[in-house]
């Protein structure tokens, strides 16, 4: 039981929290808080091998991570967390 509790405690603290408007107003609500637990457990997403290495490196190095997510209408999202962890960005690749 005690592993479980440990499983799903994130590997990093986000910082300030902070959606666009755009990505507010398309994605799913409920898919919000879901990809935030999954990026904050180091469950980058949709990204391939080389982008999920680099963000395992810049989990141990403090740089900035990137997750890839799409939502149950399949429209694309990104969670971007900064290198020095003051904030997560949950936005459109079109709002980058």
């Amino acid at each position: 039981m005690n592993q479980q509790a440990t499983d799903s405690q994130p590997k990093f603290l986000p910082g300030q929290i902070v959606i666009t408007t755009n990505a507010q107003e398309t994605l799913h609500p409920e898919e919000i808080p879901v990809a935030l637990d999954r990026h904050l457990a180091g469950d980058w997403g949709d990204v391939d091998e080389e982008e999920r290495q680099e963000n395992e490196l810049s989990l141990r190095e403090g740089f900035r991570l990137l997750s890839v997510y799409h939502d149950r209408n399949g429209v694309k999202f990104w969670i971007i967390t900064e290198a020095d962890r003051s904030a997560t960005t949950i936005l459109l690749p079109e709002d980058y």
